[in-house]
């Protein structure tokens, strides 16, 4: 894998101790078993409360693939926020790379970090030839439009998500 442009090689061929020095008190780094608690955390503060047992063996399964990344970002010593990016294989559109979720903790909110992890997965993106990130967003979450609106996204669409319960 190579490094970030003028970052002196930072990502790792194993992408395990990413770090990426955006703002000096953010450390970017692979999500790990011990992240677990704080993953839960923050995803509740999103409003998607999840076990620990379940985070913990969706996040074996996302760091045993290839196609997927799951990373944190500590401030001050603790994590403060967490993205998972992945490959998107579509048959009716190019492949790319596609955002599974991203959160900053609410205290942490405005310091960069959640730049400095989307930064995070465009460069894993990168170094797995894609060319496209695809952010999917829930309509009432405006601020989060606003903040991907500001890191270059653009809006392509409005869809609605259907879902059936299959046992």
């Amino acid at each position: 894998m190579r490094g970030l442009p003028g970052r002196c090689g930072l990502l790792a061929c194993s992408f395990r101790q990413l770090l990426v020095h955006l703002n000096p008190r953010i450390t970017i780094r692979s999500a790990e078993v011990g992240d677990v608690d704080a993953i839960v955390r923050l995803s509740a503060q999103l409003g998607y409360p999840v076990a620990a047992t379940d985070v913990a063996d969706r996040l074996e399964a996302a760091t045993a693939s290839e196609g997927h990344a799951v990373l944190v970002a500590e401030a001050a010593g603790d994590v403060a926020g967490w993205i998972h990016v992945h490959d998107s294989l579509l048959i009716q559109t190019p492949p790319g790379a596609e955002l599974g979720g991203i959160v900053v903790d609410e205290g942490n909110r405005g310091a960069g970090i959640g730049r400095a992890l989307l930064t995070a997965a465009e460069e894993w993106a990168r170094s797995r030839g894609h060319r496209t990130m695809r952010i999917r967003s829930r309509t009432t979450r405006h601020d989060a439009h606003r903040f991907y609106t500001n890191a270059g996204y653009d809006e392509t669409k409005t869809s609605l998500v259907f879902e059936k319960r299959l046992g």
